[in-house]
């Protein structure tokens, strides 16, 4: 039975198309039973109808429609119970509908199962036969294995629109990963690159230097064409935002690409061929790599290499004509493509591969421009020429939406318009709530480049600055010289205002390409402060350099990232301290006389464990931070970047709301200040309920920060401890968000509510 089941789905797999795949399933499936029939019923929710997709045994004439209401039928029962049924005379079930049209009067055994993708029922696998009895067990496992079989291809074939036939026409509506927040509204536009390196036939040369030549002289195009588009970008992105195009500038240099393309010439390949193989090794390194933000880097590389090609075969991209308010939609939306479109045209971006943590991303968020990414299963050809919705928070994408619904998105646009300028008047004024309760509001930096050095608006510092940047950037560590120039620009731009630089938080989850490391567990395994202390070499050079920048000045706090024991704490200090005599005594040497400010050390509470050790860290330390990305993923044992389980990542979740509250008693008793670093601290609902529960430090995304003041300036801090107390008796998330979203409303702040998303 299980060679039959392999040979079944291999053929469904294979099928050109999808109803060739139903008509493939239901065939092979009565033939390896060896019963009279097998159906596939597609749930039309938009109809609430069960339609009859496939059959072998029953008569569907060519273009009738063949139904069964939600709630009638045998059908209908196993998708309501969500679960296999099997009847020996399914006729003298009180459930039973005979379908006339169907002819099935002869056919009395029935076995249903129910197609069941993400918790959502698809449809309903069905066989029947004519002879009373009942299905044997194995048979009806080997009915639900292949259901559980068809659930992703129909799921695919919904997201591809394919179920128009079988279903009643609805709103086609493809989830995705929301990529930066907004509402975009649009016709689509195909964005392509000038050139491919899989379209490049691999070629060899006698004529080593004269295509060294030509590849030198493209890369001088290609840094050319950079610049021009890092000038045009620079009047409407954030300054920092533009690193994007000194990390591409970074990546031509010899020591990155550069070499490793001439060596390929020098062993007798042309230059494109060159170019293609390295940086396809390149991309393919990127692509192996654990963590999503580095897997991101392959989608630079590959940017970089296709730019580098178009100039050898001297095309350009620039030649295009672009529309009015338009969507730009690829395959990968790469940040030079976007910077390639005028701002004035561009409505939303929609990229059918990357995530969040892509440079286009993250220059989009910069930008304002609403972004979905990562559609599965979607072919570029399907959206070309569409008129588009970008729901830039929830992920979703309208694909020629009713006119009901696409007057409502542009009511919400007019809301959120005016929302920005009601935020925009408190930009300069400080964080405090009605009864005035002071919130220090401050900006996480470093990795998500655009949340480097803004001066637009009041706040107070740099709550989170992340130093993995010049690790992840380079083809070796930096050097001790190279790490403190970086970071007494850092401490240099922000003024006196505070910086909490983290110390080194790479491994496991995000290896450096130069040390590569392979876990079967990397969320749980040697990572941030396991691995420096494992390479005290490392975390010396590192808290040198960050003593030296901050020489003459006296904004500098260092915190230590993933800490689970009192002990990891007494190794990083005793570190700490080494390097800053070694530092201090350096500096005396060189100025007589002269100090060094010693640094606040503090730790992040991320590892659920330390919940239970603060008492004993305390003492060790002068605050804390909490990082509730991570402490949530722990605390649910959810990967939230794995989509199957990623809607089990719950910031609202009852468990990490009282481990929160746990955490702000403990460091009022302990006499500690702490702050909250991660995502939930910029979600207008997790703000509210953080400031309820007694945080007054917070740091966010600077995209955040003006709504999250708005709010703080207009509430009562009674109100926020009512709000509190019913969130805490709540014993669902879902619970928990409808609470705040309520409280939101009733407040006149519903408008917060997407923005939070």
């Amino acid at each position: 039975m299980l060679a039959k089941l392999h040979r079944i789905v291999e053929a469904v797999n294979q099928a050109p198309e999808f109803d060739t795949a139903l008509r493939t399933m239901v065939t092979r499936v009565k033939a390896a039973l060896q019963t009279d029939v097998c159906s596939i019923y597609i749930a039309d929710y938009q109809s609430e109808e069960f339609v009859l997709a496939a059959s072998d045994g029953l008569r569907m004439n060519q273009g009738e429609r063949i139904t069964l209401k939600f709630g009638e039928g045998l059908i209908s029962l196993a998708a309501q119970r969500e679960e296999p049924l099997n009847f020996a005379n399914a006729a003298q079930h009180p459930s039973f509908k005979l379908v006339d049209e169907v002819e099935e009067e002869g056919f009395r055994a029935m076995l249903v199962a129910p197609i069941i993708h993400q918790r959502r029922v698809m449809g309903v696998l069905a066989v029947q036969q004519a002879a009373a009895r009942a299905f044997s067990a194995d048979e009806e496992s080997f009915v639900v294995t292949l259901a559980a079989q068809l659930a992703s291809v129909i799921a695919h074939a919904e997201a591809k629109g394919l179920l128009a036939s079988h279903t009643a026409p609805w709103l086609r509506s493809l989830h995705a990963v929301p990529g930066s927040p907004g509402v975009a509204i649009g016709r689509a536009f195909i964005g392509k690159p000038a050139a491919r390196l899989s379209a490049v036939v691999p070629r060899k040369t006698e004529k080593t230097w004269r295509h060294i030549r030509l590849f030198r002289k493209a890369v001088m195009q290609t840094r050319r064409e950079l610049q021009d588009l890092a000038k045009q970008v620079a009047s409407y992105v954030a300054e920092d935002t533009l690193a994007i195009f000194d990390v591409y500038q970074g990546m031509l240099d010899a020591a990155s690409l550069g070499n490793a393309v001439e060596s390929k010439i020098r062993e007798g390949w042309m230059a494109q061929t060159a170019v293609k193989l390295t940086v396809e090794d390149y991309v393919a390194q990127f692509e192996d790599l654990e963590d999503p933000y580095l897997q991101e880097r392959a989608v630079d590389v590959r940017d970089l290499g296709q730019r580098i090609l178009s100039h050898l075969q001297q095309r350009s991209s620039r030649d295009q004509v672009v529309p009015d308010h338009c969507i730009l939609v690829a395959e990968e939306v790469t940040a030079s493509m976007l910077a390639e479109i005028p701002r004035e045209k561009l409505q939303g971006i929609v990229s059918l591969r990357g995530s969040a943590n892509s440079h286009a991303a993250i220059m989009a968020r910069s930008m304002g421009v609403p972004a979905v990414l990562g559609i599965e299963d979607v072919p570029l050809q399907y959206l070309e020429d569409q008129f588009l919705i970008v729901d830039g928070y929830s992920g979703e994408l309208f694909v020629n939406p009713f006119e009901q619904v696409l007057d409502e998105y542009k009511q919400l646009q007019l809301e959120e318009e005016e929302l920005a300028e009601i935020v925009a008047r408190d930009r300069d004024l400080p964080a405090q709530t009605q009864d005035g309760v002071a919130v220090t509001l401050q900006i996480n930096a470093g990795l998500n480049i655009e949340h480097g050095v803004e001066h637009n608006g009041h706040y107070d510092g740099i709550g989170l600055y992340r130093t993995e940047i010049p690790f992840m950037m380079k083809d070796r560590f930096p050097t001790e010289a190279e790490q403190t120039d970086l970071y007494h620009q850092v401490l240099q731009s922000f003024g006196d205002l505070p910086v909490v630089m983290r110390t080194l938080d790479v491994g496991g989850d995000k290896p450096l390409p130069y040390f590569p490391l392979h876990e079967d567990n990397p969320f749980l395994g040697w990572r941030g402060i396991r691995l420096t202390l494992d390479h005290p070499e490392i975390f010396l050079v590192q808290a040198r350099a960050m003593l030296a920048a901050n020489v003459g000045r006296s904004n500098l706090k260092i915190l230590l990232p993933m800490i689970s024991s009192l002990e990891e704490v007494e190794e990083a200090a005793r570190l700490l301290n080494q390097a800053y005599f070694e530092v201090r005594n350096e500096l005396v040497q060189k100025q007589p006389g002269a100090t060094l400010a010693r640094p606040e050390l503090g730790v992040m509470i991320e590892v659920p464990g330390i919940l239970y050790q603060l008492e004993m860290i305390a003492p060790r330390v002068d605050f804390f931070s909490v990082g509730t990305n991570d402490l949530t993923q722990y605390l649910l044992a959810v990967d939230r970047n794995n989509p199957r389980v990623a809607s089990l990542y719950e910031p609202y979740h009852p468990a990490v709301l009282r481990a929160l509250m746990h955490i702000i008693e403990e460091c009022h008793r302990l006499d500690r200040p702490v702050s909250v670093c991660g995502e939930f601290a910029g979600d207008p609902g997790g703000a509210m309920l953080l400031i309820a529960m007694g945080y007054r430090n917070l740091s966010m995304n600077s995209h955040n920060l003006d709504k999250v003041k708005w709010i703080i300036r207009n509430v009562h801090t009674s109100t926020l401890q009512v709000l509190l107390t019913q969130a805490l008796k709540a014993r669902h998330p879902s619970q928990v968000r409808r609470i705040v979203n309520n409280k939101l409303e009733s407040l006149g702040l519903g408008g917060f509510i997407r923005a939070g998303k």
